[in-house]
């Protein structure tokens, strides 16, 4: 049986030592070097690699990172019963450069919060249960299970519901992403001028198969790059800086 809110909210995070790789090195992350003293957003799910987690739980908190930090958040930890190798590949594989994945290999952490759940039916043996919680200087100070039945719920412990527990009024920004082509000049300016805004980006490259063809059968247009921003082509590396530059203002 899962642990309701109100038995863990106001109450601190398990005391426990992560075997993780940061770097490519063995490094031994303790639960005090990760939130004392800090206000920090964790999400928990079943596993890297799985569908909903990547599809939507992961790139959505990392899409809305520079948000939450502007709205007093200083890290965002994933957490997850896998191993450290699994998960650094799993975030490089999703280009999440603004998460802190967190490798719960044994479960300690899950055990300790009551969220670890049997899932040998799918043979993945103990995982986690899906969840998120705002943690302030070590203590849980707001947490979202997600409700106890049959499959993988995801209901609750999105980064929109996030972001809305620690600000109704926080704007989220639209997604962008961008067309480009390797050695592209104007492809690379595009790029300098987003990163140089903090805007974060999705950059679908020609060497993923988007060829000219298909970039002129999305956007209509011939030259690279093409930048769209919720849906809405802006355009090419002028454009780009002409939106980011009216972003500024």
């Amino acid at each position: 049986m899962l642990p309701s809110a109100d038995s863990l909210q106001g109450k601190p995070v398990p005391n426990v030592v992560f075997k993780a790789r940061p770097d490519d090195q063995w490094r031994d992350l303790t639960t005090d070097e990760l939130f004392k003293g800090k206000t920090v957003v964790v999400f928990s799910l079943p596993g890297a690699f799985t569908p909903t987690c990547s599809s939507t739980h992961l790139p959505r908190y990392n899409e809305l990172a520079p948000v939450l930090r502007d709205n007093g958040v200083d890290d965002i930890l994933c957490i997850s019963v896998n191993d450290a190798f699994v998960m650094n590949q799993w975030k490089a594989g999703q280009d999440a450069a603004n998460i802190t994945v967190i490798p719960d290999g044994n479960g300690d952490f899950t055990e300790g919060m009551g969220m670890l759940v049997d899932k040998r039916d799918l043979g993945f043996g103990k995982r986690s249960w899906r969840y998120s919680m705002l943690v302030r200087d070590g203590v849980i100070d707001k947490i979202f299970i997600e409700p106890d039945k049959e499959g993988d719920p995801f209901e609750v412990s999105d980064a929109d519901t996030m972001l809305r527990y620690l600000n109704p009024e926080a704007v989220a920004p639209d997604p962008v992403v961008m067309f480009s082509r390797p050695g592209c000049p104007h492809c690379a300016r595009a790029k300098q001028a987003l990163n140089d805004a903090g805007i974060i980006f999705t950059d679908i490259s020609e060497d993923q198969k988007i060829t000219t063809s298909v970039l002129r059968g999305v956007t209509g247009r011939l030259t690279w790059p093409q930048v769209f921003v919720g849906g809405r082509l802006v355009g090419g590396a002028d454009d780009v800086l002409s939106w980011v530059g009216a972003q500024a203002q």
